[in-house]
């Protein structure tokens, strides 16, 4: 991590700790920072056992947190409506909390159903940078950046991984969207200045590829469109039990498992409406694989002509792109970017553009316009380095 970036973090931790003292009374026995994340490659591949490769982003969740011991829970965020959310954690049951707080407190409820002892109850305050319904996983920080607290403060010494899949069963089965683990992995697991090489049927076996985009002269920048989505709508669980379904015809135990030469076969044998979803997640898994290597090569630049061929597979064959997402990249692509795509689950949210370092002006320029002459709303468009995972914060 960088010192700007380790300065930053430093400086949000007093405030949110100062917030905490103002709202709790009392000093907060920790602060904790849980990042964002883009996927550089392998969309929708974490739910069929694949791979993907992505980084944790700078903006990150903080969360300012100390136990308490008469049972109850109780919440604020500074991005809320100001209300401190009061819970009683022996009562929470999956969907009884709406909106925001269902994250974190889906980690509780996870925590305690995996037994680990965690139900005297918590004072929690978050603040996060994380933009919210633009594919950057900020449900994922918020999971986490409570993950890693409760981790610490009740003593549970839980490798990452495991802190990962507790944050992903809080998303599954208590706020209801069936996602898989790499927003989790990426969240906990991430190192500065490299990528997160995920095999989501063994995320134990993770490794860290390094990421040099500054020292070979490029930039990522992360466009939002500001279309929001919302993952618990219904599409994203039916594209993945269209996935298992095509699995299951395949006999296979997951598209995982799909050899690259059986490939024309399966797609010959499927329904035509699962045959689309099985080519994206097979050659899907190719393009990680060819990630990785050309980044272990020192060639990132290679990078862009994957991430066009991945955003044309989102964009035809999963069909979870939308209008805005389809005129980031190719006016990204127009303004002279290496490669674009649209990252996260899709139906909106954002897009990642390889670039050459001094071209960032006209690249998101490029954008910019070409929304305006649409009569989209203006894209916020980030400068994404990879960062650290989830830590502890220092605060004076």
């Amino acid at each position: 991590m960088s010192r700007t970036v380790q300065w930053d973090d430093d400086l949000r931790a007093d405030r949110v700790a100062d917030t905490f003292r103002k709202l709790f009374g009392g000093s907060p026995d920790g602060v904790w920072a849980a990042p964002g994340r883009v996927n550089l490659i392998g969309e929708h591949t974490d739910y069929n056992d694949g791979f993907a490769l992505p980084i944790a982003l700078p903006q990150t969740t903080l969360l300012a947190a100390r136990p308490r011991t008469d049972g109850r829970l109780r919440l604020h965020s500074a991005q809320g409506d100001g209300r401190v959310i009061d819970l009683a954690p022996a009562a929470l049951a999956p969907g009884a909390v709406p909106g925001w707080a269902g994250y974190p407190v889906g980690v509780v409820w996870a925590l305690a159903e995996a037994g680990h002892p965690v139900g005297a109850g918590a004072d929690l305050h978050f603040d996060s940078t994380v933009p919210t319904g633009a594919g950057l996983s900020s449900s994922a920080a918020l999971e986490c950046a409570v993950a890693v607290a409760y981790d610490e403060l009740y003593g549970l010494r839980l490798p990452r991984p495991e802190l990962a899949r507790i944050a992903q069963r809080a998303e599954n089965a208590f706020v209801g969207v069936p996602c898989g683990i790499m927003d989790q992995m990426a969240s906990v697991c991430c190192t500065a200045e490299a990528a997160l090489h995920l095999d989501a049927r063994t995320p134990e076996r993770h490794r860290q590829v390094p990421f040099d985009l500054h020292g070979q002269g490029l930039r990522l920048l992360v466009i939002d469109t500001r279309v929001t989505h919302d993952l618990g709508d219904g599409a994203y669980a039916a594209l993945r039990a269209g996935c298992e379904r095509a699995a299951a015809l395949l006999g296979l135990p997951a598209l995982r498992d799909l050899p690259a030469g059986e490939l024309p076969r399966a797609l010959d044998t499927l329904p035509a409406e699962l045959a689309p979803l099985v080519r994206h997640v097979a050659t899907e898994n190719a393009r990680v694989a060819e990630a990785v290597d050309r980044l272990l090569e020192g060639k990132v630049a290679a990078l862009g002509p994957i991430l066009t061929a991945g955003h044309a597979s989102l964009r035809d064959d999963y069909r979870v792109s939308c209008p805005e997402t389809d005129l980031a990249v190719t006016a990204a692509l127009r303004a002279g970017a290496l490669g674009a795509r649209m990252t996260g689950g899709g139906f909106g949210g954002s897009v990642i553009a390889l670039v050459e370092a001094g071209r960032e002006s006209a690249v998101g320029g490029s954008v910019t316009t070409a929304f305006s002459t649409a009569g989209h709303r203006p894209p916020r468009i980030l400068d994404a380095a990879p960062a650290a995972g989830a830590r502890r914060l220092g605060t004076r």
